[in-house]
């Protein structure tokens, strides 16, 4: 049997893998490696996943993790990991930009990308990521992401530059004001959840001209300023993982065949995808 965790700073998807069928599934609570200790770690496993999969012989793990950018980090959630598991034969600790490349590509090249709160974007030889446009963050990057979109949208409203109605409307939906938004971009933490909380409003406005062109271009500037980075992006595949893909799936597809580039597959979360790779 294997365990493969999808690791978010939200919640970590667990499933114990048997030849391609899942045996059991556990959510427990999210955690960002770069964030954490890891005896942090080790805790958290041994208090919130351990007694959901007591009596379960795992061989091998594959994790996929928020955080793990670094060898050393990767090195401390495999301890973690192989502290509680200690029967398990390998710990394999990975991004999950290549969660996302494995989920959406499986072993054929492509190229693989995030859509959700965040951006992100690599090119995927069907094995490893290769080539990967940084995102920089929500500040100076992360184009078409949630939180780029509602820092697009929050900007209008407070410059009025939508009509009046719409302005209106959303701050009346969500009950918001100009000091209260300063308030939760710049003075409360995660700010880039509380912009991407507000991207609903567009899609249940989305008929609307001005709401349309707003996330349109946003898609034109992710597939500008990252896909058409990578070398032979016009004959390559380009896969999408995450909510806002997922639902604005349609107007993804129109900036996509404005920018020259080929949409390939678009899933909301990695998970089935990566018993599949695991299990070929």
């Amino acid at each position: 049997m294997i365990l493969i965790a999808d690791c978010g700073s939200t919640k970590i998807d667990w499933c114990i893998v048997n030849n391609g069928k899942v045996e059991k599934q556990v959510f427990t609570m999210g955690m960002n490696a770069i964030m954490l200790t890891e005896e942090e770690m080790r805790s958290r496993i041994a208090d919130e996943l351990m007694p959901e999969i007591s009596g379960y012989s795992i061989e091998a793990v594959h994790f996929y993790g928020a955080g793990c950018i670094s060898p050393e980090v990767c090195a401390n959630v495999a301890r973690a990991i192989s502290a509680n598991i200690p029967g398990a034969k390998s710990v394999n600790v990975h991004t999950d930009l290549l969660a996302a490349a494995r989920a959406l590509c499986g072993h054929s090249e492509g190229i693989a990308c995030i859509l959700g709160t965040g951006s992100n974007s690599c090119y995927y030889d069907g094995s490893e990521i290769r080539d990967n446009v940084s995102p920089l963050g929500y500040i100076l990057g992360d184009e078409g992401s949630g939180a780029v979109l509602g820092k697009l949208l929050v900007g209008d409203v407070l410059k009025n530059q939508l009509p009046k109605d719409l302005c209106d409307k959303f701050l009346a939906e969500y009950d918001l004001d100009r000091l209260t938004i300063i308030r939760r971009v710049y003075k409360e933490p995660q700010g880039n959840r509380f912009l991407a909380s507000v991207t609903p409003f567009l899609l249940a406005n989305i008929e609307r001209p001005e709401i349309h062109s707003l996330v349109l271009n946003s898609f034109k500037a992710f597939f500008v300023r990252n896909i058409q980075q990578y070398p032979g992006y016009r004959s390559l595949s380009v896969n999408f993982i995450g909510s806002i893909a997922y639902y604005y799936r349609d107007v993804l597809a129109e900036a996509a065949e404005a920018c020259g580039c080929r949409i390939g597959t678009i899933i909301k979360s990695p998970m089935q995808g990566l018993i599949q790779y695991h299990s070929a």
